[in-house]
């Protein structure tokens, strides 16, 4: 199936409406990769907000002895476990991009010897640059989203999974099968924690700046290209909108 154009078969359909314009509706996106999709928003929401408190602490509370409170305990919690939620459903994200149709794969590789690849590259950089009027319809993810995709979000997740897991380790100690497993990170940042720590919360930066990006973007394709996108990743569908020729 190519990702260039809408075909109609066995996952699509076509209907007309009013004699104005034609639907096409190919299936895109399968359950797992939808569920996958906004489990892990919410738990990056929660990364977000906690991570930001763990680096800018709230002032203590007046109202009783700072030993009587578990007020940031609670925000390293609900931190920990966001993350091991995002860590989880990346591992399960990877094992249903083995086994899931093609637009599942697409997260994880970018076809960097393809010509044709990055002639459509230039061509979305164009398009969402205002140079052009004349978007091209993807059934998957558009060679631009696809190239981001990886380098925003499929490195950097990977990344921040991996400082997280030891610095996570660190806390469980020296001791621990985990630090046994994820200790080999420190080596990397000569030894030193606080710069493991450093870019880690810089890495939450990249992947928030990658959000805003990907949130203003679906929407406006799904205004001006004439093709849908939020509600793909609720339905599964991708309905392309052709003006019919007067």
């Amino acid at each position: 199936m190519k990702d260039t154009a809408p075909p109609i078969g066995a996952h699509g359909t076509t209907t007309e409406s009013s004699g104005a314009s034609r639907q096409t509706s190919v299936y895109v996106y399968e359950a797992p990769v939808r569920i996958w999709h906004w489990v892990n928003a919410l738990a990056i929401l929660v990364l977000f907000g906690t991570g930001y408190l763990i680096g800018s602490p709230p002032p203590s509370m007046q109202i009783a002895e700072a030993t009587h409170q578990f007020v940031f305990g609670y925000i390293r919690f609900a931190h920990f476990a966001a993350g091991w939620i995002l860590t989880i459903g990346f591992l399960g994200r990877i094992y249903w991009a083995i086994f899931g149709n093609h637009h599942a794969r697409q997260l994880f590789y970018v076809p960097i010897l393809s010509g044709s690849f990055w002639v459509e590259v230039w061509h979305e950089i164009k398009w969402y640059l205002f140079l052009t009027s004349e978007p091209k319809k993807y059934i998957g993810h558009n060679p631009l989203a696809q190239l981001a995709m990886f380098f925003f979000f499929t490195l950097g997740v990977s990344f921040m999974i991996v400082t997280g897991l030891a610095l996570y380790a660190e806390g469980l100690g020296i001791d621990s099968t985990l630090y046994a497993l994820f200790g080999w990170v420190f080596t990397l940042f000569g030894n030193n924690p606080h710069i493991v720590h450093t870019f880690h919360h810089l890495g939450m930066w990249w992947i928030v700046v990658f959000m805003m990006i990907h949130i203003y973007v679906a929407i406006r394709e799904d205004i001006m290209s004439r093709q849908s996108i939020v509600s793909t990743m609720i339905s599964g569908h991708r309905t392309f909108k052709d003006d019919k020729p007067d």
